[in-house]
């Protein structure tokens, strides 16, 4: 098997279907510009696409740029999906990472989607920076671009794997009057998987800015607090 880009490419147009391309097109809200400008969509279950991507895991990076380069979601989602499955590979030596790692940030570009960020950010980004420093995700955290600002949100999963929450708190806060919805689902969904394990924190946390989040971002954050508490945070915003 090649493990091009080209070769990848022909092996999803088998996996094709109308039907699925409909569904796709509805769930994604294609050209409206809320999941990335210029997406075009080929119907690929995303079982599938992610089942073919573990065949092609070992596709060398230059291939796997290629797929990000392409209008078409489900190849960048594929290329993704590749990079997720070698940051996630213990074999992986650590030269390959720090690749993976690069390729994400230099082509954060094509890398424009909630789902293709949530697929890959945990492990190529987060993973990859700790036992590093983390002054990138701050950076990121303040950039213009609502992607870059998600993946400094959601790599932090990784640390929270790892019983670290501080980074999520502290991201969180950066994120906290953010005017994007998907980036306040973000925040607010992982300073609610922070919480579990430090509840204090999180309490610390909606105590002082729960008057000032976003409704979207509150909801998510308190989603799994007993519903009093849900409504006493929610009678201040």
């Amino acid at each position: 098997m090649q493990l091009t880009a080209r070769a990848f490419t022909d092996a999803l147009k088998t996996l094709q279907s109308d039907e699925e391309l409909r569904k796709i097109q509805r769930y994604f809200k294609s050209g409206t510009g809320e999941y990335g400008e210029g997406d075009k969509f080929m119907g690929v279950k995303m079982g599938e696409l992610f089942a073919l991507a573990k065949a092609y895991k070992a596709m060398p990076l230059k291939e796997v740029e290629k797929l990000l380069e392409s209008p078409i979601h489900e190849l960048r989602a594929g290329a993704v999906s590749i990079m997720d499955f070698q940051a996630r590979d213990m074999k992986t030596p650590p030269e390959q990472r720090k690749a993976l790692y690069e390729l994400y940030l230099r082509r954060h570009d094509r890398i424009n989607n909630w789902d293709l960020i949530d697929r890959s950010a945990q492990f190529v980004v987060g993973a990859y920076l700790f036992d590093k420093p983390r002054d990138i995700l701050y950076k990121l955290a303040r950039s213009k671009n609502l992607w870059e600002r998600r993946t400094a949100i959601v790599s932090t999963a990784y640390f929270l794997r790892k019983g670290e929450t501080a980074d999520t708190f502290k991201i969180a806060t950066l994120l906290r009057k953010d005017p994007e919805e998907l980036v306040q689902k973000a925040a607010g969904g992982w300073i609610r998987e922070a919480g579990k394990q430090a509840p204090d924190q999180l309490y610390a946390f909606l105590d002082q800015y729960a008057a000032t989040l976003p409704r979207t971002m509150l909801r998510y954050a308190i989603e799994h607090l007993s519903p009093a508490e849900r409504k006493h945070y929610m009678a201040l915003a």
